[in-house]
């Protein structure tokens, strides 16, 4: 996937903002649509798809967090949030929502133009060449390697972009322990505690789907000192 290939859909109740990043984008090479809050994207992801959205938490009516969580009900749509509450608990409400990443206003449209590619190149990524089975077995529920995709009988199991990312690094290596700082690596992110505590909130998220305790998981388990380790049938 190229640039030229990319359509984002920018979110965000102030038209000065919401033009300075579709020119900025635009620039880029991106195709850019925009809406002006919650309703306005509903409806336009009714007839569109994106390759990502750049949503903004602070609007008017439905905020940006409550809007993600209602999208990953129906959308795989990787999510980036744009924050003007920068505290360790508002970034991780977001997370816990199914954002795949967010940026702290006021930002650099550089950073924002990384943080954008970063996601796209994680989604892009091939996964590592398997020495596993093509199907991992998690009691009721399985993954298809090979597909990237994560079934329960008959239903598929709706991951995020992170979340399908971090079972591609844990299908690459079942059984073994993978390092908080080795999955921030992995996934793209700036190293630090914060970015560790991030993807712990991703790792709980993607227990509740996969776990039928997710307070006592069986398959994603917590190896003291050492991170987490997948452990199938």
């Amino acid at each position: 996937m190229t640039a030229l290939d990319t359509h984002l859909l920018i979110v965000d109740d102030d038209e000065r903002i919401r033009d300075l990043l579709k020119k900025f984008l635009k620039r880029n090479g991106f195709l850019v649509t925009s809406a002006r809050d919650a309703g306005h994207a509903r409806r336009i992801l009714s007839g569109l798809d994106f390759d990502l959205i750049v949503l903004d938490v602070m609007m008017p009516g439905e905020d940006g967090v409550s809007f993600t969580r209602v999208l990953r009900e129906t959308h795989e749509t990787p999510i980036l949030l744009l924050t003007a509450k920068g505290e360790p608990e508002n970034r991780i409400a977001g997370l816990e929502a199914g954002a795949d990443d967010y940026l702290v206003k006021p930002f650099e449209p550089r950073e924002l133009l990384l943080r954008i590619n970063s996601i796209l190149r994680r989604m892009s990524d091939p996964p590592p060449e398997q020495t596993v089975p093509k199907i991992l077995h998690l009691g009721a529920i399985r993954y298809d390697i090979d597909r990237g995709e994560m079934w329960q009988g008959d239903q598929i199991v709706r991951l995020t972009a992170t979340e399908s990312q971090l079972m591609k690094i844990f299908s690459g290596c079942p059984g073994e322990p993978v390092s908080r700082s080795k999955l921030v690596e992995d996934l793209g992110r700036d190293r630090g505690q914060a970015q560790e505590r991030a993807v712990d909130v991703q790792i709980t998220r993607l227990r509740r789907k996969i776990e039928a305790n997710p307070k006592q998981p069986r398959y994603l388990q917590t190896v003291r000192g050492a991170g987490y380790m997948l452990a199938p049938d």
